[in-house]
């Protein structure tokens, strides 16, 4: 079979033969038919990230963890739990009976690959984690890539007051407020008109919610930002939860910020329990369903998977891989 291989870390995976795989007791092989091309994905072909181990213990190995296959039946399944070097950007998979997961009758291959695993991320930051209420602001720091922009659909579907999004491109910005945001703050500017702009915008209530793509130096402007210039008793819980790393990976924080803006810090995995999983999955489904949720899907073949590889930065597009 045709699969994207990866035969030394660092490298982009090529386009090449794979040996067919052999189910073993309690695996099936299915016809993949669609794969999300992720971050994590690239992370994990450059060797750097701590499951490695995990996903790739040995090279050469076929990329991807998870995808959306055809079951013998004719049923769609979403999958995972695959056993190296067996991956998903394949042709076929081979994938334990347990991980088969049926996707809803109406639902597309290609959107069921991307936008279920975007929006429980943010559903389960929003709801779970930080418990929004419905008079609450939110920010989604990172709102113009893939994430940020079904994050900030989701965070009005849950009732948000109000929603502001921040991001670097400019047309990005825009679309968000055809998805719903309140308003938008762009990122690219100054340190002072950045601080000043969080400030705005947080106006006297402030930010309740923040879900966070960014870190970084954006993230240390808004902290500044956010730091009370008097002492109150009445200032609101301000939940901050963390979910990406696009502008680094660590930040300095203020012990101020912490002892006087009501700032919680939260683990993207925050509040998730089975109870909360099979409720937000679905709702999740409900919403895709009746087309609530708007998303921008790149479909490219297989074959052409070492160009999709090169083409890096965050983008509201999400590529998916078809055989």
């Amino acid at each position: 079979m045709k699969a994207a291989v990866l035969h030394h870390f660092g490298d982009i995976p090529r386009y090449e033969d794979f040996p067919d795989p052999t189910p073993g007791e309690e695996e099936i092989v299915v016809q993949v038919k669609a794969v999300a091309l992720e971050n994590f994905d690239r992370v994990l072909a450059k060797g750097t990230h701590y499951a490695n181990g995990q996903f790739l213990p040995t090279l050469p190995a076929i990329m991807g963890t998870d995808g959306i296959a055809l079951r013998e039946d004719g049923q769609l399944i979403g999958f995972g739990g695959l056993r190296s070097p067996y991956g998903s950007m394949a042709e076929k998979a081979v994938v334990p009976k347990k991980h088969c997961v049926p996707i809803p009758e109406g639902v597309d291959a290609a959107t069921a690959a991307t936008v279920p695993a975007s929006t429980m991320t943010a559903l389960f930051a929003l709801k779970y984690g930080a418990k929004l209420q419905p008079d609450e602001t939110v920010l989604i720091h990172g709102a113009t890539g893939f994430a940020g922009t079904l994050a900030v659909q989701v965070a009005k579907f849950l009732g948000a007051q109000r929603v502001i999004g921040t991001g670097r491109n400019a047309a990005q910005l825009t679309k968000l407020r055809e998805l719903g945001a309140d308003a938008v703050i762009n990122l690219k500017q100054s340190d002072e008109a950045l601080v000043e702009a969080f400030k705005q915008e947080a106006g006297a209530s402030g930010y309740q919610v923040i879900l966070d793509f960014v870190w970084g130096h954006p993230t240390e402007l808004l902290l500044e930002a956010l730091v009370p210039h008097e002492l109150s008793f009445a200032r609101r819980r301000m939940r901050l939860v963390q979910i990406g790393e696009m502008a680094g990976p660590t930040i300095a924080l203020p012990a101020q910020a912490l002892r006087t803006s009501g700032l919680e810090l939260l683990g993207a995995g925050s509040g998730i329990t089975p109870e909360a999983v099979a409720s937000g999955t679905q709702q999740m489904w409900e919403w895709i369903k009746a087309g609530k949720l708007q998303a921008d899907i790149e479909q490219v073949l297989l074959k052409d998977v070492e160009s999709a590889w090169k083409s890096t930065g965050v983008s509201s597009k999400r590529t998916v891989i078809v055989p």
